[in-house]
């Protein structure tokens, strides 16, 4: 396959919607920690104590599922610039590392998006209970 200047240009829209997409996920956690550590704060639970450390593991993934999707962008760059000065052979590599950290970026991301409906279904079932 010939790698040719569009072909990494085109992971440049995919990448950002996905960094758009991973920072609302961070700014709705960002909200729910604040509110739950104001709850958290005036009637201490176990239930939310629980939720708050579940949701630091989601934050730790997003953060680094954030951090891998800006790896592959740089590297979607860099490899644009390495077509550009005719490096073709290296071009290809980074390109391939570029692929890479937006597969793991992805794989992070299904992983929260597990969690995160895990904690879903637990709340669900306690209201469940109560009524």
């Amino acid at each position: 396959m010939v790698l040719t200047m569009s072909i990494p240009a085109l992971l440049f829209p995919a990448i950002s919607l996905t960094m758009l997409a991973y920072n609302a996920r961070y700014l709705a956690i960002a909200a729910l920690i604040r509110q739950l550590h104001s709850e958290y704060l005036t009637t201490p639970s176990k239930n939310t104590g629980l939720q708050i450390k579940n949701l630091r593991k989601r934050l730790w993934l997003i953060r680094n599922m954030q951090a891998i999707a800006i790896i592959s962008f740089l590297t979607s760059v860099v490899t644009m610039f390495l077509l550009y000065v005719e490096k073709m052979e290296l071009a290809n590599i980074i390109f391939g590392i570029s692929l890479f950290a937006l597969m793991i970026s992805l794989f992070l991301s299904f992983i929260e998006v597990q969690i995160s409906t895990k904690a879903l279904s637990i709340r669900l079932d306690k209201i469940e209970e109560n009524n």
